[in-house]
Formats: structure tokens, sequence, C-alpha cells
């Protein structure tokens, strides 16, 4: 459950060069209005380095927006992404939005 103020939306499925395009305008229409916005990756059950450019990019346009975008839950395939691309810590989770 999200923390209080936070919205939270979850992705399913794959996040691949075959998906990710069609995912964009959803996923970037969800951050407006502007805030603190989490994502539950735990149903994504593949990703690659188009998924990990449309996270990166979310991130920015929320951050540009005033906002920002956590990574509520994520799934092993996510989690092997990001270690691999070395982008754990490029993303903050929503546990720290409560600090």
């Amino acid at each position: 459950m999200p923390a209080e103020g936070i919205r939270s939306i979850r992705l399913e499925g794959a996040m691949t060069i075959y998906s990710a395009a069609e995912a964009k305008p959803s996923l970037l229409d969800q951050l407006n209005p502007p805030g603190q916005l989490a994502l539950d990756l735990s149903a994504v059950d593949e990703i690659d380095c188009a998924g990990l450019q449309l996270l990166a990019l979310a991130r920015e346009e929320a951050r540009r927006a005033g906002g920002e975008l956590y990574l509520a839950e994520c799934s092993e395939a996510v989690h092997e992404a990001l270690a691999l691309g070395g982008l754990a810590s490029f993303f903050a989770t929503e546990q720290e939005a409560g600090e």
C-alpha cells in the first residue's frame, strides 16, 4: 500500500522494445497532476533496455514537472535489470519517500 499522498500504478507483463513505445503515453499521462507516483513493477515479467529507458524518462519527466517517481515493488526481472544496468541507485524507492 502506498504511503499517504503517493499515488500508485501497477505495470504488468513485459517492458521490452516491443511494448515500451506502446506503454509510454499511458505512463507519462499518469504523471499529471504532478506529485508523488509509486510504480508497482512486481508483475513485470520481462524488461530490457527499452523498458529501463522508459522508467528513466518517466522519472525525469516527473521531476521536471515538480514531482517524483518511486519504485514501490519490483519483480526479480526488474531487480536484475536495474542491477545489470547500474541503475539501482538511480531510482528512489517508496520507502525513501517517507524518510
